[in-house]
């Protein structure tokens, strides 16, 4: 049995540690996925631990480091560090076969930029994401909780954005993008209210999709059918 705690908030943002605990099953991995993490764990995994890691030492190397919050089966984040070498990438999944098919994909690839955490994304903020150590952090389609009612279980709350905001550098950027548009305009009000922010858009509210972030097979057929994408950029101020 492993505990894997899930975030949650109050009404006001307040961050609440709700643990649920699950059984990590071998057997809802596919060959290739539990291959993948056997073979590639001890290169390219990265243990939860309580005291902060050295991304120097965990890497090789000094290079700005990109942060990656519930990276799915890994296929944007995988494109993303195999086009931009000269960065040091960490994915956080909880979902173990996404975090294998991300491991297949970054063997394939070839990849020693790369590091994954099978873990809760807070909990790896808090205690193992050193302070001023990160030149962006990525949030891209997070669960909406579109149901009024669930809102209070949308990762962008105040408290979590001023965490995100100890992690990033000064000049380091929270990058979010959203399909739901109720996401967006409540991504965009909590950030505005956000201490030691500066939002990058020219007309204070969206962005343009950047170069780097790719644009997925999910987000191409949205376009086609008409379905909006909102990505947001907020760069640290102090």
């Amino acid at each position: 049995m492993s505990e894997v705690t899930t975030a949650e908030f109050n009404e006001e943002g307040k961050y609440l540690r709700k643990v649920r605990s699950f059984v990590l099953r071998e057997g809802r991995l596919t060959k290739g996925q539990a291959q993948a993490i056997e073979k590639n764990w001890d290169s390219m995994g990265l243990e939860y631990s309580p005291e902060a890691i050295d991304l120097s030492q965990v890497f090789g190397r000094d290079a700005d480091t990109v942060l990656e919050i519930g990276f799915g089966m890994g296929a944007s984040l995988v494109e993303m560090a195999t086009v931009a070498t000269e960065k040091n990438y960490i994915g956080i999944e909880v979902h173990k076969p996404g975090v294998g098919t991300c491991l297949m994909a970054a063997e394939d690839a070839s990849l020693t930029n790369l590091r994954v955490y099978h873990h809760d994304a807070v909990e790896v903020l808090e205690n193992s994401i050193a302070d001023g150590s990160l030149a962006r952090v990525q949030l891209f389609f997070p669960d909406p909780w579109h149901k009024k009612r669930h809102h209070k279980r949308r990762i962008v709350q105040p408290e979590f954005v001023q965490l995100l905001r100890k992690k990033l550098k000064v000049g380091g950027v929270f990058h979010m993008a959203t399909d739901w548009e109720n996401y967006a305009e409540h991504m965009l009000e909590v950030m505005d209210a956000s201490e030691g922010y500066k939002n990058q858009s020219k007309t204070a509210n969206y962005v343009e999709r950047p170069d780097y972030r790719p644009l997925t097979k999910f987000e191409a057929r949205g376009q086609r059918l008409g379905h909006g994408v909102w990505d947001l950029m907020f760069e640290k101020t102090a």
